[in-house]
């Protein structure tokens, strides 16, 4: 079968994990993938396997969103009629471009996938989860049009469904980490470290995440000097909050890492990884940490709150996070034994709910019912997991 994928490969964001883990693992399982992305030529030294691939023109991108050129859709519907898939799936990479796809992939009668990736939070208690929601009533009247529409967790498919979009439609396929890659490991880094207790936070430094929330509850709790907070990743805020909380106060700023191996050599040196943020959808720096045991602190903001809640995690309400942390950061410091429950428990929420070999099924299954007389339906042996 082969499958046009519509993603993102820069920059660097939770999308371009997302398309780079599926499409790998689709190829693993014999798909042909055609990967079409918004970017310049010279970005082509971002290969993924052997993916042909297509550059589509673009006037802006972020992390967040992006305006194509008007030539794009000439440029995708060439590019689709030329490959002649069997399937396109879109990874949305909130665009003018989404609204169009359903009448491009219609008139080249090619059926259609979304991956819907917007954070939020369905009790609207700030300003970034409002904000959020009007993202979800835009997008509501144009997944109607698409043959299935993937996302994370209940509570999105209960919103999309309350908005418009046929409740057919709406499949629940969270997202997956490779939990052979991710895993309990010694860290390298770790040993360079002198701590009694390192914590985590990975992901962008931008006010919807509210990192210095973390970092005021972490100076307030006064950790002491045997306990390490590391903050991996890149943002808006990270120059502000960096020149406010540094090492002096224990916090260990990693910037932006790109090698995924040394990611994870970074993420096995912690015992504890924190998620702080206002909005979410569902955060595989989140289910990363899970699969490589830490114990594991979030707020109930999208589906986060669901993968920790009955005991997998600690799970914080998006009001009040400082207060919160304050009281929770020396429970974590001093119960070493806390610390190790609460990492097993993370762990098996994982291998129960969230691999990536599920996802992957789950998604074949997707492709099966829109083209039955392209896929036969395979089976492969389940991975070994390790505890």
């Amino acid at each position: 079968m082969h499958v046009a994928w519509l993603g993102k490969k820069s920059p660097f964001c939770g999308n371009v994990t997302y398309g780079r883990e599926v499409t790998n693992h689709l190829l693993d399982r014999g798909y042909n993938v055609s990967f079409l992305h918004f970017a310049q030529q010279e970005e082509s030294e971002q290969v993924w396997r052997d993916c042909p691939e297509v550059f589509l023109p673009f006037l802006y991108k972020s992390q967040i969103y992006t305006i194509p050129s008007p030539k794009s859709s000439q440029v995708l519907m060439e590019a689709l009629e030329k490959f002649q898939p069997d399937l396109v799936h879109a990874s949305l990479t909130l665009s003018p471009l989404d609204f169009r796809l359903p009448d491009i992939c219609r008139e080249l009668n090619l059926p259609l996938v979304a991956t819907f990736h917007p954070p939020f939070d369905s009790k609207l208690r700030n300003l970034q989860s409002s904000t959020q929601y009007l993202t979800y009533q835009l997008y509501a009247p144009c997944l109607a049009n698409y043959d299935r529409v993937i996302v994370f967790s209940e509570i999105q498919k209960d919103m999309l469904v309350k908005l418009g979009v046929p409740q057919g439609t709406v499949q629940i396929i969270p997202n997956g980490v490779d939990e052979q890659k991710y895993c309990p490991a010694p860290s390298t880094y770790r040993r360079s470290l002198k701590a009694k207790r390192v914590f985590i936070y990975q992901g962008r430094i931008a006010p919807e995440k509210n990192v210095e929330a973390l970092l005021k509850a972490w100076c307030v709790a006064n950790m002491g000097e045997d306990c390490l907070l590391l903050i991996m990743g890149d943002g808006p805020l990270k120059a502000s909050l960096e020149s406010t909380y540094n090492d002096d106060q224990g916090i260990i700023w990693l910037g932006f890492v790109g090698d995924e191996t040394q990611r994870l050599d970074l993420l096995r040196a912690a015992d504890v990884f924190i998620l702080p943020s206002l909005v979410e959808g569902l955060s595989l720096s989140l289910l990363e940490a899970m699969a490589c045991g830490l114990a594991c602190v979030a707020t109930d903001a999208g589906a986060d709150g669901e993968v920790l809640n009955q005991g997998a995690g600690i799970v914080l309400d998006t009001k009040g996070v400082t207060g919160q942390l304050k009281t929770l950061l020396p429970l974590l410091r001093d119960q070493a034994e806390l610390v190790t429950i609460l990492g097993h428990k993370a762990r098996q929420r994982l291998l129960e709910r969230y691999t990536l070999h599920n996802n992957i099924s789950q998604l074949e299954q997707t492709y099966q019912s829109l083209c039955p007389a392209v896929v036969e339906p395979r089976h492969y042996p389940l991975p070994v997991q390790s505890p």
